[in-house]
């Protein structure tokens, strides 16, 4: 918006979910504001207590924070120590290399496998380099395709004993049944990272969990920062998560975005390809620098998208799931950049 000088006909780039929040959490927020005077509660004792009993764990097993970004951070705090090898995929969600660059670690990556994560190649990384922490994220992002729960499952059985699994789930509520495994709370080799910034409507407010066995929970209170999660945050997130109608509306209205969506790029011979999270991979069916020619001259037609940053799947754009409005100008401004950029290659 700022570099076009306007706002955005449609801003489909950052998988935020523009169909809102919850009513009921809104309200909540308003009824907190008055308050805001008063630091918020530093355990986040309802909040945990509430997304414990939604996940049918106990509070100890919950740590709330800044954002899965946040969280991610706190975890490689504790986890790496300068040199520490660390297992990611070539081109997953970057936020998490910045805390192991940060930190000092050291990256190792696998390639995707036919645009989804690769877990064989994972664990063989990770047992070859003696992980301390492999990365993983189902639903994925930028690809949104993902795999089913047996394959997590049978992933967390294979993990070196010194190596923990960092699966990141902010994608979940939009995924197919059958993709959340069954992993048991108290196994300390795997902490699960869910948010309230996709489906949940609340990105702006910055809540993210963990959830894991208590003894690596409890290491978070060691670090984190006690008065981050403000009264606001809390009380939009509490309601936001007991409003599960809310939930499945904007699942409802998300699938069928994600239809027309593919819809459009057919349209314009482009390749949705399946995804289970709140946005769709378009392959251009060329490379990366006409992918970037056309994010940029959508961006020239104030419509914001983005794409993933390294090859081959670069060769995508990533388009958020988003009202009908939004979806309408996608709609209008993709044959037209599309020409544009086609006639300068």
């Amino acid at each position: 918006m700022r570099a076009n000088g306007r706002p955005f006909k449609a801003r489909i780039g950052a998988n935020e979910s523009s169909f809102g929040p919850s009513p009921k959490a809104v309200e909540a927020m308003c009824v907190a504001a008055p308050e805001v005077w008063m630091y918020g509660d530093s355990e986040c004792h309802d909040l945990r207590l509430a997304l414990a009993a939604h996940h049918g764990v106990t509070p100890a097993h919950i740590s709330v924070g800044e954002g899965i970004d946040g969280l991610l951070g706190l975890l490689v705090r504790m986890m790496v120590a300068p040199g520490d090898p660390v297992v990611t995929s070539d081109g997953a969600y970057p936020t998490f290399n910045y805390h192991v660059a940060g930190f000092g670690g050291v990256l190792h990556k696998v390639p995707y496998r036919d645009d989804h994560e690769d877990p064989g190649a994972l664990l063989v990384r990770a047992e070859e380099v003696g992980a301390k922490l492999l990365y993983f994220c189902n639903p994925d992002n930028p690809m949104g395709t993902w795999h089913s729960a047996r394959v997590v499952e049978r992933m967390v059985k294979a993990l070196p004993d010194a190596t923990l699994l960092v699966l990141d789930e902010a994608y979940i509520d939009a995924a197919p049944a059958g993709t959340a495994p069954d992993i048991n709370p108290d196994n300390p080799s795997v902490i699960r990272m869910r948010t309230f910034s996709k489906l949940y409507g609340l990105a702006g407010l910055r809540v993210g969990y963990a959830i894991g066995a208590p003894e690596l929970i409890a290491m978070f209170d060691r670090i984190r920062n006690h008065f981050g999660m403000g009264r606001i945050a809390q009380a939009g997130a509490l309601a936001a998560l007991h409003d599960q109608g809310w939930l499945t509306h904007v699942q409802t209205e998300l699938a069928a975005a994600k239809a027309r969506i593919g819809q459009i790029a057919a349209q314009n011979g482009l390749y949705a390809l399946p995804s289970a999270t709140s946005f769709v991979a378009l392959d251009t069916g060329r490379d990366g620098a006409f992918a970037k020619a056309l994010v940029d001259a959508l961006m020239a037609r104030d419509v914001f998208v983005r794409m993933p940053f390294v090859a081959p799947q670069n060769r995508c754009i990533r388009v958020s799931a988003g009202p009908q409005a939004a979806m309408d100008a996608f709609e209008s401004a993709l044959p037209s950049a599309l020409a544009e950029i086609s006639g300068k290659s």
